[in-house]
């Protein structure tokens, strides 16, 4: 079995790709993406029976890919890649995939889950004139993500040197807007940069959160 992974953080991709390794060593991991584009590249030159996508890219985003390969699958005697979505954010209904095989998984990625996750697919991929109907999935997230009632980000995504972190929101002492970017204090007095503005943040968290912890320099 091969797999792709499309994730806009490397630290992100080698973590998943070592975890993968572990969990599920008979997979092999052909593509390692940092956005849609460069997914949709793959899927076309190699054959790829599952693609973990991230949901937030730079271009197009994990559910833009994933109604792409159901489009391109649709009068094919192929059947469509795997999806399983992988996000920061929890307020994609997780409820639309339960009945597919096809899994969600939030960041940071539980061991115990991806496990479950890749059971799925193995389920799926003995049964291969039952693959999944991939663009009545793909609408159910649409639908679920526009009409649930607004939720917020529980992790930020933060640079330090080299190193990129998640960042419980519950640890923020405050945020600083600097002239091009944002930096993050925690209350012990760590910092990290992040590629957002203010106004991008206050739309991702809560209005306790916001309230407290957003300050201008």
């Amino acid at each position: 079995m091969k797999a792709l992974i499309a994730d806009d953080e490397p630290l992100l991709r080698f973590h998943l790709d070592k975890m993968l390794a572990d969990v599920w060593p008979e997979l092999e991991v052909v593509a390692r993406c940092e956005n849609g584009e460069q997914a949709l590249a793959e899927l076309e030159n190699a054959s790829i029976d599952i693609a973990f996508l991230d949901i937030q890219m730079p271009g197009k985003s994990g559910i833009e890919v994933a109604q792409i390969i159901a489009k391109s699958h649709q009068d094919s005697s192929t059947p469509a890649p795997l999806v399983i979505f992988i996000t920061a954010f929890d307020h994609y209904a997780v409820s639309a995939f339960e009945a597919n095989a096809i899994d969600y998984l939030l960041k940071p990625l539980q061991e115990d889950r991806l496990i479950e996750a890749c059971n799925k697919a193995k389920s799926r991929l003995k049964v291969s004139d039952e693959s999944p109907d991939l663009n009545a999935i793909v609408a159910n997230l649409e639908k679920l993500s526009i009409n649930t009632t607004p939720q917020f980000a529980k992790w930020l995504k933060g640079s330090k040197q080299d190193e990129i972190h998640l960042i419980s929101v519950d640890d923020i002492a405050f945020l600083r807007a600097e002239d091009k970017y944002v930096t993050l204090v925690t209350a012990d007095n760590r910092e990290y940069v992040l590629r957002s503005t203010i106004k991008e943040l206050a739309t991702q968290l809560d209005q306790i959160v916001s309230g407290r912890s957003i300050a201008q320099p």
